[in-house]
């Protein structure tokens, strides 16, 4: 998000696009600015939807600081790091892949080296410290209780005080204290991944009883227990309560692998942190016996032959990193569990496997998914419906609007309609990407540019998804057709209709050139 002050320019937070393939085809898009000419960046937190777009930045001329708390300074080493080497590696995959045969090559998005670039901007300033990221700006980090490191920014500007939220923590939160704010600003801007979700409200206590009965079910079984886990802060909190129940011989005394290079280094950051962090006696606690960190590819690969063990890898939503060859290894079985722990936007394989896919295609493979598939809610890093609206109502009163972001369309509106029962007069606002709006103090905002309504479509499930799945789904529903002739016919029928769209297509290129 940009905010500018005169010919000064600040970015609050740079995030990468994260969903199906036309979403993430917007990273590949020209910044709306020249990179080279922001004053300033202020990092809420090391999520790469908040982050993840800092080394093209980089890449594209900017030098100046990136300003954050120190865990999260020292997180992205790893994070931004570790997101250009995956850049390079799928970029160097799709290339090989040989349906692409002939093909224009791929470029990556960014690399390793643009990465440590951009992460050598980091500078770090503690929470509740006014700094002057640039001239006419005044900022302070507030607690946000999300992950480690994570914070809600305030900005003032021209007279105008902002404050915006990044991503919030809930409550009962393990590792952190509930989030912290100041009210009786101007603006909010506040997120609202989960507006339109409550959650039952659990303690660590309860949260760790559900995980108990999931890892016994799941071993019950005989087969793998299978977790997509976030490598920042969801795989700390699932080691922490796997640790707890193994110390108290309430889950098997099975191997626990992290297979996440990433969720091994962020884990030391962790570790070095433990100080600052409820509920972490020390640092051993990430050393736990039964748990095993895999390093090295053939090891991860390895683990293809291993039933009965619990294994947690990245990435979350199953968009890449080992976790899909893990599903590869074990959809397809019916004794192993596949257990989700994190959200999935819609249009991610993720997301697809939960809603109840009977096959999915993988890596140019097409899987029948047989394993268990199941959920828990409760290790959600985000405030909830009720708890978003609890934290917009303590910053109160706003005196200009309320601004609702990073949320899909149903959750943006949930949250802006219970809103405006709790707080009526309140302007509430949920802008597009790429609208602009003029602030003052005291006023209610004035649109001065609109946005791309358009891209409001591409935040669900695009053609890929629906094409990855009427693929997995072809071979299948065609033997359900009695007749060899009726499965021939089903083929020319739609190889007719693409046959329709290829010369329609090219007699409109003959009219323009005869235009």
């Amino acid at each position: 998000m940009e905010v500018s002050l005169g010919q000064r320019r600040i970015l609050v937070d740079c995030g990468l696009f994260q969903g199906s393939r036309s979403l993430e085809a917007l990273n590949h898009g020209a910044f709306a600015f020249d990179a080279a000419t922001i004053d300033a960046v202020l990092l809420t937190h090391a999520h790469i939807d908040h982050c993840g777009l800092l080394p093209k930045l980089a890449k594209e001329g900017y030098r100046r600081p990136v300003w954050c708390t120190a865990p999260t300074a020292d997180l992205l080493e790893y994070m931004l790091a570790d997101a250009g080497r995956i850049q390079e590696s799928d970029t160097a995959r799709r290339n090989r892949r040989y349906d692409r045969a002939g093909e224009e090559m791929f470029e990556p998005l960014y690399t390793e080296a643009d990465g440590l670039r951009a992460w050598r901007l980091a500078k770090p300033v503690g929470l509740g410290t006014w700094f002057e990221p640039a001239p006419g700006f005044r900022a302070r980090l507030w607690n946000a209780g999300h992950i480690l490191g994570s914070a809600s920014i305030e900005v003032e500007a021209g007279g105008v005080r902002l404050l915006f939220s990044g991503d919030l923590g809930p409550d009962n939160k393990a590792f952190h204290e509930d989030p912290e704010a100041p009210a009786d600003v101007d603006f909010v801007i506040c997120e609202s991944t989960y507006g339109d979700r409550p959650r039952p409200k659990l303690t660590i206590e309860e949260r760790r009883t559900l995980l108990e009965v999931e890892v016994n079910a799941a071993l019950a079984r005989g087969g793998n227990l299978v977790i997509p886990t976030f490598a920042l802060e969801r795989t700390q909190e699932l080691l922490l309560d796997l640790a707890r129940l193994a110390d108290a011989s309430r889950i098997p005394n099975v191997p626990i692998f992290v297979d996440s290079p990433l969720a091994s280094r962020a884990t030391k950051v962790f570790a070095a942190h433990a100080a600052e962090l409820e509920d972490v006696e020390g640092a051993d606690l990430f050393h736990h016996p039964s748990i095993r960190y895999v390093e090295d590819v053939a090891e991860s690969i390895r683990l293809n032959s291993v039933s009965g063990a619990i294994i947690l890898a990245a990435s979350g939503m199953c968009e890449g990193g080992r976790i899909r060859h893990h599903l590869e290894h074990n959809l397809h079985r019916r004794q192993s569990t596949i257990l989700f722990v994190g959200f999935q936007a819609r249009g991610s394989l993720g997301r697809v496997i939960l809603d109840g896919a009977e096959r999915v295609r993988l890596s140019g493979k097409d899987i029948n998914v047989r394993a268990a598939i199941r959920r828990i809610e409760s290790y959600s890093a985000h405030a909830d419906r009720d708890e978003l609206a609890t934290w917009i109502g303590e910053r109160l009163p706003i005196r200009g609007a309320l601004f609702l972001d990073h949320g899909e369309t149903e959750a943006v509106e949930a949250l802006r309609n219970l809103m405006h029962e709790k707080a009526p007069g309140l302007a509430i606002l949920a802008p597009a990407i790429g609208e602009c709006f003029a602030l003052a103090h005291g006023a209610k905002p004035k649109r001065i540019q609109t946005g791309r309504v358009d891209l409001a479509a591409l935040a669900g499930e695009d053609w890929q998804n629906d094409y990855a799945d009427f693929a997995a789904n072809l071979k299948h529903n065609l033997a359900h057709i009695r007749t060899e002739k009726g499965r021939r016919k089903a083929l020319e029928e739609m190889r007719r209709v693409l046959t329709g769209y290829e010369a329609a297509r090219a007699q409109q290129k003959r009219r323009r050139h005869a235009a």
